[in-house]
């Protein structure tokens, strides 16, 4: 079925240019391109059944047409078949139409009935004139699709095309027969054309809810075809080489020794987790999920020193320059006393210090090397890379970051892979997203954190939040953060408003100390503010989302997000995140813009009422899809074409992993031609 669509009858160059255009190149493509919505022309609805709100097909006799000038000038037709009537109104018209729809014409047509001032209407229908003597034209024999297309190809065009590959095209159905039977599946033939050409009696409801046996079975398979991939991705990395980073533990048992806390128990569980996949001889490839606070650096940390004790380098990668500033302070506090040299490694440094850490990288001098996407740029090398951590795995490109693990590939071995997330990833987004990662959770917060009190309040009610200001940092000598958020990713606008905001709030409170931070400020001026806020020197720092992840103030106890209606309910809930990182009640105030839908009403009050980072993240998957809530819109990783992931998620989790086991197991090679069915080219993303 990888026959090209242009071996079709009726297709020339540039109709297969706009095919191309909606990704239809072949003639698998054009089958599982699925129509958006269907329209039932199989019977005609008596006009005295009309009700408003449905799509119908109704049949008459024109008794009369005339021109009606109101707001808009207006054709009107009144349609009778002997029982009642309904108007159809057509606002554009040309002389010709008017010529056609005259008294005594016999109508069929097809339209959403809609409530008029007098009568029930059909505005603007589909319509065909017939023959007063053909007494019983024919009617639509199934339900009539309707495909996702643009303005230079009609629906005809697809109609003709999918009649000529189910009339001279071999489907192969890639499901054995005993699979298809064990979780009760249509063939895929029989699947495509009901969903092509539905029978009259198939409930158009389930098609859209997506209940229909006949999606079943796609959605299936194309779940399936993502978790065999990523589970022969698996198997493939377990076969590479990996160095075995096995040792007596002593810089680990000395970071220990000098903490001022104790590890948690989901800890040290996850550490022993990391620890045993670093002994192995193949690549470590694990996600370390843990809520706002759970203390995942602290493991990264421990992690690093296996690498480092056994004669390794280790790779820190952060999305931000701001978050690899605050790996930088807190890496050094820990491991510098235990004599190990830490890189640091930006876009901003100055010339002179670039070339001081490419060479202690190079040499092998620096343990440690913290960075941005600085870290995998063509003059970038290391001497033994044996561990990569990725922190905020999902603000990076695919690209960027199979870029770093090649960097890390010497003598054959690739180094091992822990990628950080303090975005909770949903179980049913995790299983098709990061099959191919084994996942650990830190599940428990550190003691004396205190839960985040969430207030939501309109912007009409700005001065007394600035008051609440004065409150916190002059009376109880605590500190604020005031998070500027704009729609647009302007970084200047996003400047410009932060920098408004700043000089507004310094009038407001003349006796605080204000500090700015924002994208175009350089590195320097940037870890100087944020050193000022950590001694407690600033009383207030406004700031646009570069502060979501990363930075640690405990004295900090009150932040205000403004328009928290722009964001996702995960990046809410990261900021607020800053936080609650001490014994001290701190509050989160959502000044939002007035009014709010229901929708959004809802989703502020999700983070509101809610501390888990899995219930929200769930909620954020419901509103916004997996594209958003994993930062891959357009990078390639879980690329749906038909599947839903909350829509479909009971398909997800038994059936799916039983059904990989199976197909594994007896079927390889319909594994394989399953795979590149629905994945194609899209796989190899999947290996970083």
């Amino acid at each position: 079925m990888t026959t090209p669509v242009t071996t079709l009858h009726g297709i020339g160059k540039q109709v297969a240019e706009q095919l191309a255009r909606l990704g239809i190149h072949s003639l698998e493509d054009m089958l599982f391109h699925l129509p958006l919505r269907y329209e039932d022309r199989t019977k005609i609805k008596p006009l005295n059944q009309l009700k408003v709100g449905e799509s119908v097909l109704v049949e008459g006799t024109i008794q009369s047409a005339e021109v009606k000038f109101g707001k808009r000038r207006s054709l009107i037709c009144m349609l009778s078949d002997g029982a009642d009537t309904v108007m159809l109104r057509f606002f554009h018209f040309y002389p010709s139409q008017r010529e056609k729809l005259k008294p005594g014409t016999h109508l069929r047509c097809f339209g959403e009935v809609r409530q008029g001032y007098q009568n029930l209407e059909l505005v603007h229908p589909q319509y065909e004139c017939l023959d007063y003597f053909d007494s019983n034209p024919l009617l639509e024999d199934h339900l009539t699709p309707i495909y996702p297309s643009n303005s230079h190809l009609t629906q005809t065009v697809f109609y003709s095309l999918i009649d000529q590959i189910f009339q001279k095209q071999e489907i192969i159905d890639y499901l054995p027969e005993t699979v298809r039977e064990q979780f009760n599946l249509l063939p895929i033939k029989e699947a495509l054309q009901i969903l092509h050409q539905p029978p009259p009696e198939v409930s158009i409801k389930a098609l859209r809810d997506g209940k229909h046996p006949a999606l079943r079975r796609l959605v299936f398979e194309e779940l399936l075809a993502h978790h065999l991939s990523f589970r022969t991705l698996k198997l493939q990395a377990r076969r590479q080489n990996a160095p075995n980073l096995d040792n007596a533990g002593e810089l680990t048992q000395s970071l220990l020794a000098q903490l001022p806390f104790k590890l948690t128990e989901a800890q040290q569980r996850v550490s022993q987790e990391i620890a045993a996949d670093l002994r192995a001889t193949h690549p470590m490839h694990r996600l370390l999920q843990g809520d706002v606070g759970s203390g995942k650096t602290i493991v990264a940390a421990l992690s690093a020193l296996q690498a480092i004790e056994s004669g390794y380098q280790v790779a820190v990668m952060a999305p931000t320059e701001l978050l690899s500033e605050q790996h930088q302070r807190t890496f050094s506090q820990w491991l510098e006393p235990l004599e190990l040299q830490i890189a640091w490694l930006t876009g901003s440094l100055t010339k002179k210090k670039r070339e001081q850490a490419l060479e202690k990288m190079a040499s092998g001098e620096a343990q440690l090397v913290i960075g941005t996407h600085a870290l995998f740029q063509k003059d970038v090398e290391f001497a033994k890379l044996g561990l990569v951590i990725v922190d905020e795995q999902h603000r990076f490109g695919v690209h960027q970051r199979l870029a770093l693990r090649n960097k890390g590939t010497q003598d054959g071995l690739y180094p091992h892979q822990l990628i950080m997330t303090a975005t909770p990833i949903p179980r049913t987004l995790a299983m098709t997203a990061y099959a191919d990662l084994d996942t650990s959770i830190i599940d428990e917060l550190p003691p004396g954190r205190t839960p985040v009190n969430t207030a939501i309040i309109p912007n009409t009610r700005r001065d007394e939040v600035i008051a609440r200001i004065q409150q916190v940092c002059q009376h109880d000598g605590r500190q604020a953060y005031w998070v500027c958020t704009l729609i647009e990713e302007s970084e200047t606008k996003q400047f410009q408003a932060a920098t408004e905001t700043a000089e507004q709030l310094q009038n407001a409170l003349p006796n605080l100390q204000i500090g700015l931070i924002h994208g175009r400020i350089k590195a320097k001026e940037k870890e100087q503010i944020m050193a000022q806020f950590q001694a407690q020197e600033l009383d207030l720092l406004v700031a646009t989302t570069v502060i979501e992840v990363g930075v640690d103030v405990p004295n900090a106890s009150l932040m205000i997000i403004e328009n928290p209606e722009r964001l996702g309910l995960a990046q809410l809930h990261q900021l607020r995140g800053r936080v609650g990182r001490g014994a001290l009640q701190s509050y989160c105030v959502l000044l939002y813009q007035p009014p709010l839908n229901d929708l959004t009403k809802s989703r502020l009050a999700t983070i509101r009422d809610n501390h888990d980072g899995f219930i929200i993240a769930q909620r954020d998957l419901e509103i916004r899809g997996p594209g958003d809530v994993l930062g891959t819109r357009q990078k390639g990783v879980l690329n749906l074409r038909i599947a839903d992931l909350q829509r479909d998620k009971a398909l997800l989790l038994d059936e799916i992993l039983e059904a990989g086991k199976i197909l594994s197991k007896e079927y390889p090679e319909q594994s394989q031609l399953l795979i590149q069915r629905w994945i194609k080219e899209g796989i190899h993303y999947s290996k970083v």
